[in-house]
């Protein structure tokens, strides 16, 4: 009885080694393959190639702060994320990180993922844009409410990293959508999307403009084409008393602006390349 026991064992042994054998190489061939694991987009890049380091980011949006934005003249938060919507760098402009408005960190990544995940290769559409098309009646109401945010990846800790090279959220995919001024899509040399931009700290049209700076002191503003009337993704002030966009893409002036110095503003920023 002992003896066909340890057979017994000895044989489930061996088919289990077996198994295991076949399903790692099954496994190699997969990935070798591609499998179900997807094609990158340009197979000689990886997934952030020419997106900013943490370093580059922080230079770039405290050289776009220092213009004259609008608004308040507050310090600001950045985020980029890649194409996967993954976020590789956050900064801010303050010395602190109280500086700025603790809200504003996870706001501006939401404004990165919303910039990416609704811009395409021919295509750029700037979190401004979508403000009119989201309101009731518009083309895209109810966008705000998709794609919610990543509660445990916005609010991971310890605080103390956040806008460092090494802020928690830092390789996770935030998530989330927001739909007024200060996201924009990253296009590089080549007129490939590769991620976006999101900034926020400061009223909704000078958050805007900051991103938009940013994004050309980063040299990736490479714009295919978008629905303002310039043909990129500025921001549009075409919103009537009423709230209504003559176009479907505009957006309201801000808080402490007017309608006269904010479309100045916006028209007079660095034309996309």
């Amino acid at each position: 009885m002992q003896t066909h026991v340890k057979k017994l064992s000895l044989h489930v042994g061996f088919c289990t080694i077996l198994l295991a054998t076949a399903f790692l190489a099954y496994s190699y061939n997969l990935n070798a393959k591609g499998g179900n694991q997807g094609k990158p987009s340009n197979p000689g890049r990886t997934i952030n190639s020419d997106l900013p380091s943490h370093a580059e980011l922080e230079a770039a949006l405290k050289a776009a702060r220092a213009e004259s934005n609008g608004g308040f003249n507050l310090e600001m938060w950045g985020t980029v994320v890649n194409r996967d919507g993954v976020v590789v760098a956050v900064a801010s402009t303050g010395d602190h990180r109280g500086d700025q408005w603790p809200g504003s960190r996870v706001i501006s990544a939401q404004k990165a993922n919303t910039a990416n995940a609704f811009s395409l290769p021919g295509l750029a559409l700037s979190t401004a844009n979508l403000y009119s098309a989201v309101q009731p009646g518009g083309s895209l109401y109810g966008l705000q409410h998709s794609n919610p945010v990543d509660t445990y990846a916005a609010y991971k800790g310890p605080s103390w990293r956040y806008g460092l090279e090494n802020d928690p959220l830092v390789g996770k995919k935030i998530g989330g959508v927001n739909v007024f001024g200060g996201g924009v899509a990253l296009y590089n040399a080549d007129g490939e999307i590769i991620g976006a931009l999101g900034v926020s700290g400061d009223s909704s049209c000078a958050d805007h403009n900051i991103a938009w700076r940013t994004r050309h002191n980063l040299e990736l503003d490479y714009v295919p084409a978008g629905v303002s009337p310039q043909g990129d993704d500025n921001i549009i002030f075409d919103v009537d008393a009423d709230g209504n966009s003559a176009g479907g893409f505009g957006h309201p002036n801000c808080i402490g602006g007017n309608e006269t110095n904010e479309s100045s503003l916006a028209d007079n920023l660095p034309a996309t390349r």
